[in-house]
């Protein structure tokens, strides 16, 4: 299993990756997990409809990576997490960690949240080297980029780091369908937008350490722990 250590190394031509997603709550309409860890129902723990029509191939821009994921707002915000961890964390093409996964058809599940991936609306970067209830975890310094990703998506994305029991590796919707924020907020990331500016895309990142970023990030952590 891929370690810290491993994903430090990915500068000089190593990396690792996984994929995971889940939600903060499970709507009442959601599915819920059999006694043996199966999901049932029609929609995943964040309340998005299981369609796998309404799933398509995208390509991770700048790496060798493709994810089945959500068509729309979905796959856009998730992109751009996915863009961001292969240039700021560890190369998601190397095949290392377990590789990166999105949308699935199984329905065995650890936990709620990772019945997202059935929706396409969750990924998991690394999910080997950072599986469920895991004791491996970011180094600091990788946790800082996390949490400006996090506060680049404007809240409408959760990180397994955050939820119990913890997966570093994963990353899911936290919006219903259709949710205005979620719509900005892939409006502003969607790289097919020529004339749109934006701070983070492939090759061009700001700094997560600059104090504006650090201060975003502080303060959408302690709006989810609040």
């Amino acid at each position: 299993m891929i370690s810290r250590r491993s994903l430090l190394r990915a500068a000089a031509g190593t990396g690792v990756l996984a994929v995971a997603a889940g939600p903060l709550t499970t709507p009442a309409s959601a599915g819920t997990p059999a006694a043996k860890g199966q999901w049932t129902g029609d929609v995943s723990a964040n309340g998005w409809r299981i369609d796998p029509t309404a799933v398509a191939v995208h390509p991770v821009e700048g790496s060798a990576t493709s994810l089945a994921l959500r068509c729309g707002p979905a796959a856009t915000v998730l992109l751009h997490v996915v863009r961001r961890w292969h240039y700021e964390i560890a190369p998601l093409d190397t095949g290392e960690g377990g590789g990166a996964t999105g949308h699935t058809t199984g329905r065995a599940v650890g936990a709620d949240f990772e019945s997202n991936h059935l929706s396409g609306t969750a990924v998991a970067l690394h999910p080997t080297a950072y599986p469920l209830a895991g004791s491996e975890g970011l180094w600091p310094h990788q946790e800082a980029i996390v949490r400006d990703i996090l506060a680049d998506c404007d809240g409408v994305v959760v990180w397994g780091g955050d939820l119990t029991p913890v997966k570093a590796s994963h990353f899911h919707i936290a919006t219903r369908p259709g949710d205005r924020a979620l719509n900005r907020t892939a409006a502003r990331l969607d790289t097919s937008r020529r004339t749109t500016s934006r701070a983070q895309s492939p090759g061009r990142v700001a700094d997560p350490a600059s104090p504006s970023r650090l201060a975003q990030a502080r303060r959408l952590r302690l709006s989810r722990s609040g």
